[in-house]
């Protein structure tokens, strides 16, 4: 006897997602990604929980004792009480909590400087594509004399400006950083400036601030998001570059750049441990950035498949 036949019910829709939840639900799919992302929370958690697991302090110098100066890795401090898994410095500070406190400052120099250059050079390219004309040649050939100059040379010339300190180096990496970001959201405005939704827009007679950083900035961000994660690993490239130099940061302020230099001087005399452990501190930073940036470009994506 046959049965009748029943109705095949509607597939079922999946629910769209958030490019959070989807960065979330790929987390696993590219090894890259992961390890990306535990690389630099395990570095951001380790710099932020500085104070609490850094065996010394190594900026109180009450707590230095200048004959536990350039120990090897894995040596104790004169009376026993504690070993220097990574060594010391020439000032006889602990390695390991020198870079922790070093990475904070690094760290804090680098997104405050590009979260500071973001805001103003995405402004500055929105309203140069949003409104054309005479205000967009004048805004593009002031970003197109930043881009002339060197990076290094336009900081260096700031730097001997303003002098040392961290809020003077962040001043200057934003000076030398907002271009890129005025550069890249004016290509992608342009591209939507001609959109359905910004005629839409502006017949409702919505503000042009609210047209702009409400519906064009949004979909502008995949090309900021991947200018903002490189300038993120070349601002601590270029703090550490500066400190380096001695134009950065004061001696008295811990970077990982500063470290470096620090070291440099005792690597002919075969103490290779003071420079090249920051600099591996560094190297790892630079690469997880980069790692984890390179997969919110293709999350952030708009014609990422979901």
């Amino acid at each position: 006897m046959n049965t009748p036949a029943t109705a095949a019910s509607p597939p079922v829709q999946a629910k769209e997602q958030t490019p959070w939840r989807r960065f979330l639900s790929d987390f696993f799919a590219s090894k890259l990604a992961t390890l990306g992302l535990v690389m630099l929370v395990v570095i951001v958690g380790a710099a932020l929980l500085a104070p609490w697991i850094a065996p010394q302090n190594p900026y109180d110098l009450a707590t230095l004792d200048i004959m536990d100066s350039k120990l090897k890795p894995g040596s104790e401090s004169g009376d026993g009480s504690m070993r220097y898994w990574l060594g010391t410095d020439g000032l006889a500070r602990d390695l390991f909590s020198a870079i922790l406190y070093g990475m904070r400052t690094s760290l804090l120099v680098a997104s405050v400087s590009v979260l500071a250059a973001f805001g103003i050079g995405a402004t500055v390219g929105l309203v140069a594509a949003y409104f054309g004309g005479r205000i967009d040649a004048l805004l593009m050939r002031v970003v197109d004399i930043q881009l002339s100059f060197p990076a290094i040379l336009v900081a260096l010339m700031l730097l001997a400006i303003l002098g040392k300190g961290v809020d003077k180096v962040i001043i200057a990496l934003i000076v030398v950083q907002w271009a890129y970001f005025a550069r890249a959201a004016r290509g992608a405005a342009l591209v939507e400036r001609g959109k359905e939704y910004v005629e839409a827009a502006r017949c409702m007679s919505l503000s042009w601030g609210r047209v702009l950083f409400r519906h064009v900035l949004p979909n502008c961000m995949p090309p900021l998001i991947v200018i903002a994660t490189i300038d993120l690993a070349h601002a601590i490239a270029l703090e550490a570059t500066l400190s380096f130099l001695g134009v950065g940061v004061p001696v008295t302020e811990p970077s990982l750049g500063m470290l470096i230099y620090n070291g440099f001087e005792y690597l002919l005399s075969g103490q290779y441990w003071i420079s090249f452990f920051p600099g591996i501190a560094l190297a790892l930073a630079i690469i997880a950035i980069n790692l984890v940036g390179d997969h919110l470009r293709d999350v952030l994506n708009p014609r990422h498949a979901n």
